[in-house]
């Protein structure tokens, strides 16, 4: 596998005519190859030079590592080693739960490598959700480093799974020589779970293909050879914004702060390695805006390309970003099951505030409860053709019902709604549950949201629908307030009269609460969800 070397033209920021020809071509030149024998650490790890870097991990105190991918290589044979001789086989599920540290791209890579399935868990879950998953997914192994054996060892043995420590000394004392799994394309590789927002989270079951349906690295990403690439936040969540730009050869940095989000610590490493190109999200860009205004003056950057994925990214983050570093943030869409669907591109203009246009190789449509297509300009629930690219899940973990519900029709429904503008660009509308219809208006929280976050008050917002007897629903936002200021009735006024000003007054909040923190999910997003719950109880 080489990374793909891009003659991409350049175009106008304008001219969408030629952005369309250049679309077109990259939709005329895509190809699917899958392989019918094929796994996922061998495809990653075998085919780079051994004293080539594949990681950089840098930490608040200054610490500097160069990982070369004979390190990482040698690391993954001998973990698959060990779990083979403590009786993991191909098909058992093997739990991680690791921090981002230099070995952890190598224990994911020997686990595959055995033939087993990778549970990815994080640090940030409280035991809860961990030991709901290890039992769920009926893990065998928990791996995870000396310093959580003792918050792990409880979990594990109510699992029944063994517990194996990184950190043991013995797993650098076999060889590194194992003979990685004769695998299937289509055999079992990774399950992640979902949030759980509107029940039981339910483990999502990837193949081993998936990865070569991540063509977002390719296409929105325009990796090149000696690229040096970012990705902010856990890997539990995403293996792919980890072995997609490893499978590709770029170097992947890594920066831990002491706790938190540290944006000076991470810019700083981010100029010393000369990044090149990276993958944030909307919360982590306002967060850096708010901390270091000035980013680019004071941390000069050498990035080409820049996306952003996770939630909505809004018009005045990518002017905010585009005056600091001189890039302009792709924003691309997916969901845990599949991703992602719809993407920006360089080479193709943006549009700011839409998500782009459907990836190539991606049978994307936006359809009516009757799985029709709408028109132009019409909201639709955003729908991926079945089957139609290798990043298809196999369905859910041991659930055959919801797995045929979801994943055994013509399309994958995945209950966002978006409308498609004359140009082919999709723009967010909000979660299914989420659009709020007050009026005979369908409002989408999110742009509500982002018109709310310019006013100085508020921090952050939340906007979600509440039953109403003559409207149906009236628009709510909840408020989380900015340093200084404190909840009174005449601020709640003065916001929601903001809103209508800088939105409209259809879609304005009718409703204001102030909340200490608003809920959010582990990457970071608000869970209107539980807002809901709130108002409910």
């Amino acid at each position: 596998m080489s990374t793909i070397e891009s003659e991409r033209p350049v175009v106008p920021p304008g001219d969408l005519a030629a952005g369309e020809r250049v679309y077109r071509e990259m939709i005329a030149g895509q190809r699917w190859h899958v392989p019918e024998r094929y796994n996922m650490a061998a495809d990653v790890a075998d085919h780079h030079p051994g004293d080539r870097t594949a990681l950089i991990f840098e930490d608040h105190t200054g610490r500097h590592q160069e990982v070369s991918w004979a390190e990482v290589r040698e690391r993954s044979l001998r973990v698959a080693a060990h779990l083979h001789a403590l009786g993991v086989r191909k098909g058992d599920r093997v739990a991680v739960l690791l921090p981002q540290r230099p070995d952890t791209p190598a224990t994911y890579l020997g686990v595959l490598r055995t033939g087993a399935v990778l549970v990815t868990m994080s640090l940030l879950w409280a035991d809860e959700p961990i030991a709901y998953r290890l039992a769920d997914s009926d893990s065998t192994v928990l791996v995870t480093e000396h310093a959580e054996l003792d918050r792990a060892r409880p979990l594990a043995e109510e699992a029944g799974a063994r517990l194996v420590s990184v950190d043991d000394p013995e797993i650098a004392q076999h060889p590194a020589e194992f003979a990685t799994a004769d695998t299937a394309a289509d055999d079992p590789a990774l399950i992640f779970y979902t949030s759980g927002t509107t029940g039981e989270a339910k483990g999502i079951v990837h193949a081993h293909r998936t990865l070569l349906g991540h063509n977002e690295f390719q296409y929105c990403h325009d990796l090149r050879p000696g690229d040096v690439f970012h990705g902010a936040g856990d890997w539990a969540w995403s293996m792919a914004k980890l072995m997609g730009p490893l499978r590709a050869g770029a170097t992947h940095l890594v920066y831990r702060p002491a706790a938190g989000f540290d944006p000076e610590g991470l810019l700083a490493a981010m100029a010393r390695n000369r990044v090149t190109t990276a993958l944030v999200n909307p919360t982590f860009v306002r967060k850096m805006r708010a901390d270091v205004p000035d980013a680019g003056t004071r941390y000069p950057q050498s990035l080409r390309v820049v996306c952003c994925a996770n939630e909505p990214l809004t018009p005045d983050l990518i002017e905010w970003f585009d005056e600091q570093f001189g890039v302009t943030l792709l924003d691309y869409y997916g969901s845990t099951e599949s991703y992602p669907l719809v993407g920006n591109f360089p080479g193709v203009p943006v549009k700011p505030g839409s998500m782009g246009r459907p990836l190539p190789g991606w049978d994307v449509a936006l359809l009516d409860e009757r799985e029709r297509p709408v028109e132009p300009g019409q909201p639709g629930e955003i729908c991926l053709r079945a089957g139609s690219n290798p990043q298809f899940p196999l369905g859910y973990w041991r659930r055959p019902e919801a797995s045929a519900k979801d994943f055994g029709g013509d399309w994958y429904h995945t209950k966002d709604q978006a409308v498609v503008d004359s140009d082919g660009y999709y723009w967010f509308l909000g979660r299914t549950d989420d659009v709020i219809k007050t009026s005979g208006y369908r409002v989408g929280p999110y742009e509500v949201e982002a018109v709310l976050r310019e006013h100085p008050a508020v921090a952050d917002a939340g906007v979600v629908g509440v039953p109403d007897p003559v409207r149906g629903q009236l628009v709510k936002a909840w408020i989380e307030l900015a340093d200084g200021y404190s909840p009174s009735p005449e601020l709640g006024e003065q916001i929601m009269s903001f809103a209508k000003a800088n939105h409209s007054r259809f879609a304005c909040p009718r409703l204001v609460e102030f909340a200490a923190r608003l809920p959010r999910s582990a990457t970071g997003k608000i869970q209107r969800a539980e807002l809901r719950r709130r108002d409910l109880s």
